[in-house]
């Protein structure tokens, strides 16, 4: 993508990450620590959020908060307690995004069982959702509000053995485009969503464990697509999936 951020871009804004510990969430909290922002780190594994969180102060970028939390288990309550400590310790949430993922492996529908499935849908779609519902008085007082959702591929391209995970990301955008068109109240909020393609993630390593990786983009190349939604520049952009390897947009 053809764009080149201002270096304070996100400074003074709280963005909330999901998926913080590795991949393209690491990255983008990086980006986005690096661009002026103060990260709310969210994952499940303590030991890879504590080695982001130490990244991002050993370079001198505003110190992060770091939350635990597995958002296959996570309900209502935990979201909204959540929500509540951020507005005490922090006053303001300016933007999330949603890159967490269950990624459970090629099978046949056939095969699909009802847990793996249900597992699948909570972490990728329902948890999402929640949590947005959950920040949404934070954002809604935002001067100005990114929510950012990272699909993928098979989301609005379907194939065989991609199960409830492309189900997951299909329904996803869905929310994307029915939620920008509730916003009309909101002309401080937008809602976008990001397809990366392929990519060295964690998550390409087990779909495609024999590709050759050298051949593939980097996580790094998605950055500049992830600043300009989640910054004031992409104000007036709503309810799109971006192609993050098919986008020159500026």
């Amino acid at each position: 993508m053809n764009y080149s951020p201002a270096p304070d871009l996100l400074k003074d804004r709280v963005i909330l990450v999901t998926g913080a510990g590795q991949g393209i969430g690491k990255s983008a909290a990086l980006s986005y620590a690096q661009h002026g922002a103060t990260l709310l780190l969210l994952g499940r594994n303590q030991k890879r959020l504590d080695a982001v969180y130490d990244e991002i102060v050993d370079k001198g970028f505003p110190e992060p908060m770091s939350l635990k939390l597995d958002l296959a288990k996570a309900d209502d309550k935990q979201f909204e307690a959540m929500a509540q400590a951020i507005s005490e310790q922090l006053g303001r949430l300016d933007g999330i995004l949603h890159n967490a993922a269950r990624f459970e492996g090629l099978i046949p529908l056939e095969l699909q069982a009802l847990e793996p499935w249900l597992n699948i849908l909570r972490v990728n779609l329902a948890a999402p959702i929640a949590l947005t519902r959950a920040c949404w008085p934070l954002l809604t007082r935002a001067p100005d509000a990114s929510v950012v959702f990272t699909s993928e591929t098979h989301g609005h391209a379907p194939a065989a053995f991609w199960n409830a995970f492309a189900v997951s990301k299909s329904a996803l955008e869905t929310t994307v485009k029915i939620w920008a068109d509730e916003l009309a109240p909101y002309p401080n909020l937008r809602i976008n969503g990001i397809v990366p393609g392929p990519v060295r993630s964690p998550q390409r390593l087990i779909s495609h464990p024999a590709e050759n990786r050298d051949q593939l983009a980097s996580i790094e190349s998605l950055m500049p697509l992830y600043l300009y939604l989640m910054g004031a520049d992409s104000r007036g952009q709503n309810g799109r999936v971006f192609e993050a390897q098919a986008e020159n947009l500026l």
